[in-house]
């Protein structure tokens, strides 16, 4: 039905045509929708840098792409056409006409290099960005890496009627009756062949829509998907609301579909809420500091400690000095650094532990140079406490990497770990205003750049869930818009040292603003004017180049920051109060100490010690609960540190004193007993850094099949043959205009011999090489191609060009 209604549009006699479509309007009401939608006229695509000869499939520039004509002739700046609907021969002048290709006709593609950024020299990793009709590019890539994709995801239009995309070069919108059937048509074909390309067995798509066709793409994705586990999440991209609807929308879906043996990748971030950073285990402070702590109250436990100063590591603690020698605190002990356990006032102290115990927890990796002091001169050296060590035994804390160069554990606590990924995400990071459409105006120094981008932390947070584990992953966006994805995938890479790669295409078109006023100047399709404008021209690639580089093409530099999934311990001061308002706090009723602690608020307004705690006799307050401590008698300072050891948990400190000076002395005290709060916050980085990335930019073409059986299109598929090996370091060229016999490309991990008669020579000099993993083999016979691939030890062999032509031939059959 939805063929007719396009074919009803091109009857020029308008009193028929209007006759007709009442007729068909009203036998339309009938008809129910659901998933049983119309095959629509196939789609065409334009293709304004494919010469127009005998025999070419062309349309009007300015017409319906799919009102097709066979060129007959060509006649100077003409061509004579036959219109293959109506019959109907004219001469139409060439300025006027666009090659087009057809749906289910075999296509063969090249790709034309335009750009290219090179800001990782010592990696041989290259991202790919293709401009070209995704369909098209979709059968290019079905060549390129069948089953090979890890991870796809695509942002597609979400057909709200807004005039926001395009089927068979028109804008579909809200008058459009059959704008839900067009849409799925046009999915349906393109996930087909996504299919194809994602991995059958761990492969996972990833689909983002909203509510104008999420239960149609659901149900569609289980048609096309029957084998998947398909589940969606929801989430929460405009926390402010939109004003669509009854209701002020503020989510969209992701769709995850999930092949037989793909699953969630665990984590500890849930993505429900914001997340919070973590308290890891607090080191404990090595030197001795409260009641005996002076060096003659403990003598075998003032002793050197050897440091490595320019790699920030503990060597040994060596023997005691014996008591009263006096120590040279400048002098180096074979040839290293020493630490000696001099206290703030810069008297002799003492360690916490004898010398025998640290070395035994130096080895284990449990001990850690601090900070230089430059009050005591000399270094800070914590522990883990006995306590925490136990934890560790038990799986409490769980030892989550090491510091090879330092020989120090990096731990935190077991319940951080392992908490599921929830159905719904809810962060400030995954605002698509802030971290979406303000991110890409900045970046490219354009307000309103590009409309509606995915926040790049949403994309991140959904592609990590499923290829965080898997380093070297392939990632494909045939939807790529704005290039969030590739922008991901280089953060993500960033976070983790990771090799992923990630392919993005998109067309260049144009707003349907920008297209009427150019049009109004004089200006179509395949004109540099127009195509300048296109979003892959003047949105995906600037973003693209301008974010690895980390500055513009006019040299200014971004600015902003990332904020990553990494986390740095930070020491953050604890918090001293004095309560110096209290006459005589040697007086304090009960009551009046109720009252005291009832004052006591966190930063967020909450009561920090409950009343309960406060007894007649209370000369301090110390709970294993609770964040907060206070002292009412200062004469019991020596009690109340006593009970403060490995409080770590308390950060807030309440001393109920008049003299300042009493004050700032137990102030003191209490630092040296706990030292400051280590807590594990975000990491970020700047913009400016940009990452360390590779990308090519191409734009899809289309050879001759002839041409290219003959082999005559050599330097054109050459870009093909990189890519399919893995697009493994810099893109080769071939200078001259001639066919080389051979080449042979370790830097590229890819051989190609063109002239077979060359096979002995080409065998020898591969059989030197280790890092040729693929090679092609330009013969029209299949016995030599099979008797050559035996020759070597290489298993991916390819047959040119057969093995191009085919996969194109065949590949149209099937999707037609």
């Amino acid at each position: 039905m939805a063929a007719i209604n396009d074919l009803l549009r091109q009857i020029p006699d308008t009193t028929l045509r209007s006759r007709l479509e009442q007729e068909f309007a009203r036998i339309s009401k009938n008809k129910k929708f659901g998933l049983v939608f119309e095959e629509h006229i196939p789609e065409c695509t334009p293709l304004y840098d494919v010469p127009i000869k005998r025999g070419s499939t062309v349309a009007l520039k300015t017409g319906h792409i799919n009102d097709v004509y066979t060129v007959l002739k060509l006649d100077g700046d003409s061509a004579l056409c036959h219109n293959k609907s109506t019959g109907d021969t004219m001469n139409i002048p060439l300025a006027e006409l666009v090659s087009v290709a057809q749906f289910g006709e075999p296509i063969f593609p090249m790709l034309q290099p335009i750009a290219s950024v090179e800001n990782a020299t010592d990696n041989s990793l290259w991202h790919t960005l293709i401009e070209a009709d995704n369909y098209h590019a979709l059968q290019l890539l079905e060549y390129l890496y069948p089953k090979q994709v890890d991870c796809i995801y695509i942002d597609p239009p979400y057909n709200t009627g807004a005039r926001d995309w395009k089927y068979n070069n028109n804008y579909v919108d809200s008058t459009d009756s059959w704008r839900h059937s067009k849409w799925l048509s046009m999915m349906q074909k393109r996930l087909r062949i996504a299919k194809r390309i994602l991995n059958p067995d761990t492969g996972v798509l990833i689909v983002t829509i909203d509510e104008h066709e999420v239960h149609h793409l659901r149900t569609l994705l289980e048609d096309l998907f029957p084998e998947a586990y398909i589940q969606m999440v929801t989430i929460v991209i405009n926390p402010k609301g939109g004003t669509q609807g009854r209701f002020s929308r503020v989510e969209e879906y992701a769709i995850f579909c999930f092949m037989p043996n793909a699953y969630v990748v665990g984590g500890s971030d849930p993505l429900l809420g914001e997340k919070t950073p973590s308290t890891k285990p607090r080191w404990k402070g090595l030197l001795r500091s409260g009641a005996d702590s002076r060096r003659e109250d403990s003598k075998n436990q003032f002793y050197p400690i050897l440091i490595d100063a320019e790699k920030h590591k503990l060597i040994k603690a060596l023997e005691p000095l014996p008591y009263p020698e006096k120590p040279d605190l400048d002098a180096k002990i074979d040839g290293y650094d020493v630490v000696w356990p001099i206290r703030s006032d810069l008297s002799e102290g003492r360690w916490m532990l004898s010398n025998s115990t640290l070395n035994d927890l130096i080895e284990k990796g449990y001990a850690a140079l601090g900070r230089y002091d430059s009050k005591r001169k000399t270094w800070g050296v914590s522990y883990l406490s006995q306590k925490f060590q136990q934890q560790i035994e038990n799986g409490e804390i769980i030892i989550t990497g090491r510091d090879e160069q330092r020989n120090v554990v990096d731990v935190e606590f077991a319940n951080l770990q392992s908490k599921q990924i929830m159905t719904v995400w809810h962060r400030s990071l995954h605002d698509a205003g802030a971290y979406g459409s303000d991110m890409v105006s900045s970046i490219i120094g354009q307000s309103r750049a590009f409309s509606f981008p995915k926040s790049l932390y949403s994309t991140k947070d959904a592609i990590a869930a499923i290829v965080r584990n898997k380093k070297n992953a392939l990632i494909v966006d045939f939807f790529a818009g704005s290039g969030t994805t590739l922008h991901a995938v280089n953060l993500l890479n960033a976070e983790d040292n990771g090799n992923r790669r990630c392919i993005l295409v998109t067309n260049n078109e144009v707003s349907d603003a920008e297209s009427k006023n150019l049009q109004s100047n004089g200006y179509q399709p395949g004109d540099p004017e127009w195509e300048k404008l296109g979003i892959c021209r003047a949105v995906t690639w600037p973003r693209t180049k301008y974010s690895i580089l980390g500055k513009r093409d006019d040299g200014t530099v971004l600015t902003g920051d990332y904020f990553t999934t990494l986390t740095e311990t930070k020491e953050i001061e604890r918090s001293f109060y004095q309560l110096g308002f209290v006459e005589n706090p040697a007086i304090l009723t009960s009551n009046a100490k109720k009252q005291l602690v009832s004052l006591l608020r966190s930063k967020e307004g909450k009561t920090q010690i409950p009343q309960t705690l406060v007894k007649t006799d209370s000369k301090f307050i110390v709970s294993d609960k609770h964040s907060a401590s206070i002292l009412f008698d200062v004469n019991a300072a020596d009690e109340w540190l006593d009970a403060l050891e490995d409080q770590d948990h308390i950060t807030d400190f309440y001393i109920v004193v008049k003299e300042a000076a009493v004050f700032k002395e137990i102030k003191a005290r209490v630092s040296d007993l706990l030292g400051p709060i280590n807590v594990a916050s975000q990491v970020k980085r700047p913009m400016s850094e940009g990452f360390p990335a590779n990308v090519e930019y191409f734009k899809l073409g289309f050879l001759d099949k002839n041409s290219v059986s003959l082999g005559q299109q050599f330097h054109e598929i050459l870009p093909l043959l990189w890519l399919k090996s893995g697009a493994i370091g810099r893109r080769p060229e071939v200078s001259s205009d001639e066919e080389p016999e051979m080449l042979i490309l370790p830097q590229n991990g890819f051989a190609i011999l063109i002239d077979e008669t060359k096979y002995a020579e080409f065998a020898e000099k591969l059989s030197e090489e280790d890092n040729i993993r693929v090679v092609y083999f330009v013969t029209n016979s299949e016995e030599a191609f099979r008797e050559m691939t035996a020759g070597i030890k290489v298993n991916n062999t390819y047959q040119l060009y057969r093995d191009y032509i085919d996969n194109f031939v065949l590949g149209s059959r099937r999707d037609s």
